[in-house]
């Protein structure tokens, strides 16, 4: 972590994804929004929260267009550039798409920070958009109160090679792409008690770009992909089994996990934002009696840039694993499966 910059984090009030407004709030001020045109072209639009729009442009490509922006969740302004242009690119991903461009969402007290403080900023930015092989070809930038930094993405996805989380099918089952806990390091972080290895793993994960979506589109038995983001795991699956119409169960022994992140979480270092989540979606969610709550705030961890949750045929479930495994995605491992509704049952989620 640089020492010749402030900390980035004493001028915002949150960070990462856990500063994104909390899931039922959010719901309900969409539910007020007016809805505009839905031209036929629109392949994916705002009906199931997912993770970018999708625009038909011919037979052979549609344009994947989303935008991501935060707070700083570190306090070094490089890596906070990084974290935020990688969490961007993730829902082009997510989608099955491949990037091909990026604008940039530049927002800084400049009374507060120097020009070499925000260029380090922007230098992050641009290092991971040359990493996904895409420029960063121009954006917009205004004096706030808080540093804030994202992006504006565009991509490209065959049309029939979109993901959306809306379209998984009874008895998929489904795979986690990244281990859990990067908003439980943060707030390690943000105590002063995270160390020099907490924060390197944290940075490693955080900036690990989920290009393997792109393959994951391809592939046959791939139904449904969305990243684990600000709603944490339980609240993006909830997303799926909604627009899905199905349920869902997890075995907690089988997430994958940060190891210092279940070691803080076990201390009760969490962040506020995982206790915002549950409240707004625990009444969909059956817990496990006897487990234990460290595991309860891990579930609706907010994940600043997580993991791909990828639903798939049982069948296709080595053909995931491997081209996780191939990306470089160590820990990725079938966590659970889908099933149909009961009878005037809701779609819910299930731990064991």
């Amino acid at each position: 972590m640089s020492t010749s910059f402030p900390a980035l984090t004493q001028f915002s009030h949150g960070g990462g994804c856990g500063c994104k407004i909390a899931p039922g709030l959010l719901s309900e001020i969409l539910s007020r929004a007016p809805r505009g045109l839905m031209p036929a072209e629109l392949m994916v639009g705002l009906e199931t929260s997912d993770d970018a729009a999708v625009y038909r442009l011919n037979d052979e490509q549609a344009l994947v267009a989303t935008t991501d922006f935060f707070t700083p969740i570190v306090d070094d302004p490089r890596d906070f550039g990084r974290i935020a242009a990688t969490n961007a690119l993730s829902d082009i991903y997510a989608m099955g798409g491949t990037p091909i461009l990026a604008l940039a969402l530049v927002g800084m007290p400049i009374a507060k920070l120097s020009a070499e403080t925000i260029g380090e900023v922007l230098a992050g930015g641009a290092e991971v958009c040359r990493a996904a092989g895409i420029p960063i070809a121009g954006g917009h930038s205004i004096d706030l109160l808080e540093p804030i930094y994202g992006l504006v993405a565009l991509g490209l996805v065959h049309p029939e090679r979109v993901r959306r989380n809306a379209d998984a099918q009874p008895n998929d089952v489904l795979i986690l792409g990244k281990p859990l806990g990067v908003g439980i390091l943060s707030a390690a972080l943000k105590k002063g008690v995270l160390d020099a290895a907490g924060y390197a793993e944290m940075l490693a994960h955080t900036t690990q770009l989920n290009r393997v979506g792109s393959r994951l589109g391809g592939l046959a038995g791939v139904h449904a992909m969305t990243d684990v983001t600000g709603f944490g795991l339980t609240g993006h699956l909830l997303e799926v089994c909604r627009g899905s119409g199905l349920s869902a169960q997890v075995t907690l022994a089988d997430l994958p996990v940060i190891e210092a992140a279940a070691h803080w979480a076990r201390q009760g270092v969490v962040t506020g934002a995982s206790a915002r989540n549950w409240a707004s979606y625990g009444s969909d969610v059956v817990w496990p009696d006897g487990a234990a709550p460290w595991q309860q705030a891990l579930v609706s961890d907010p994940q600043t840039s997580g993991g791909l949750l990828v639903s798939c045929t049982a069948e296709s479930a080595p053909a995931v694993l491997a081209a996780f495994h191939d990306d470089g995605f160590a820990q990725a491992r079938v966590i659970g499966d889908l099933q149909a509704l009961a009878n005037g049952a809701a779609p819910g989620l299930r731990f064991a």
